[in-house]
């Protein structure tokens, strides 16, 4: 009976809602049994603001909400999302106060939140996902939460500023995950 099911689920469309609309995949045609989540919504659904990077689950940049939850979506089969809820980027609103906090510490005079972009998406979903389960957080729970993203830039301090909300100035040194002092106008300093 089991050889039955499995036969079966092969033919079932895989429905999942993302960004609030069900959508589904037809199996051999949307999707295959060995395809990431990651890969569906980007290459499949069109989702492009989901960022494939590592494809190992260590920078975070494809992290999607599912459930209320962060998750890697390239660690993460499609067929599992079936029935399951997914937020991408594209789903958020553009007055989300995350978003807006990403874009007000990415103004000119303080150190940016958003330099190259492409770790940006996660970051958001991460901390979207994170401040919905706890609005108040620590300096030392903001950073555990951020844990599972890199920003290749080094724009750590300017991230964590976002989500503890207070603006830090340009020259500041980050403080989580980089030594790389920048000021405008300058050249980096990698020799920290």
């Amino acid at each position: 009976m089991a050889a039955v099911s499995r036969l079966e689920a092969r033919r079932t469309a895989v429905r999942i809602r993302i960004n609030g609309r069900w959508r589904e995949f037809k199996p051999g045609k949307d999707i295959a049994p060995s395809m990431t989540l990651g890969h569906l919504l980007r290459e499949v659904a069109g989702l492009t603001g989901l960022k494939l990077s590592c494809g190992e689950g260590a920078c975070g940049a494809c992290t999607v909400i599912m459930d209320g939850k962060a998750v890697l979506s390239c660690m993460m089969l499609a067929v599992q999302a079936n029935g399951r809820e997914i937020l991408t980027i594209e789903g958020l609103p553009a007055d989300d106060p995350v978003i807006e906090a990403f874009v007000q510490q990415s103004e000119p005079g303080y150190g940016t939140a958003l330099q190259c972009g492409y770790c940006t998406p996660g970051f958001i979903l991460t901390a979207r996902a994170f401040l919905n389960q706890n609005p108040d957080p620590t300096l030392e729970e903001v950073k555990t939460a951020l844990l599972g993203n890199i920003c290749r830039c080094g724009c750590y301090a300017a991230i964590e500023a976002v989500l503890g909300g207070r603006p830090v100035a340009a020259d500041q040194k980050p403080s989580i995950g980089c030594n790389i002092k920048w000021k405008p106008g300058q050249e980096p300093d990698y020799s920290r």
